[in-house]
């Protein structure tokens, strides 16, 4: 599990990197189900001048097009950063079971901060929080 983990978060960063290269923050994620990955998504703020396309939303919208429907229940979402509140809030409309990070974000984190939406259990229309593994290849993720 921690070789397949280490091969999507790589290529979570190989994603940051293009998004650095393109002037953005260097924000990359992959929505995977059943060992294959359905959605990618690279921060596209400035490009597409709208704060809703993160790396996180970005690949949400794939896996759910791919999939034909917004329910993902069953998938892990990679990504080299924590969620962000908004991106939190999306991942657990969408059910999304797991969370593996690299790089905390402090204060805006979905995890992390007093707002820590990935850990809420106030909300009762959605279903148990997602599974968070935080610091995954947090070094290689500095990117």
């Amino acid at each position: 599990m921690e070789n397949q983990h280490k091969a999507f978060m790589q290529k979570c960063i190989e994603l940051a990197r293009i998004s650095k290269n393109r002037g953005e923050s260097p924000v990359g994620s992959v929505v995977v189900k059943d060992g294959k990955i359905i959605g990618e998504g690279i921060e596209s703020v400035h490009a597409r001048n709208d704060f809703s396309f993160h790396a996180e939303i970005e690949a949400i919208r794939d896996a759910s097009q791919h999939i034909g429907h917004c329910d993902l229940s069953g998938c892990t979402l990679f990504t080299t950063h924590e969620p962000c509140i908004m991106c939190s809030y999306i991942i657990r409309q969408t059910r999304i079971g797991r969370v593996v990070f690299g790089l905390s974000t402090g204060d805006i984190g979905g995890y992390h901060s007093e707002l820590a939406v990935l850990k809420d259990k106030s909300v009762k229309k959605w279903n148990q929080p997602p599974e968070v593994i935080a610091g995954f290849m947090q070094e290689e993720c500095k990117v």
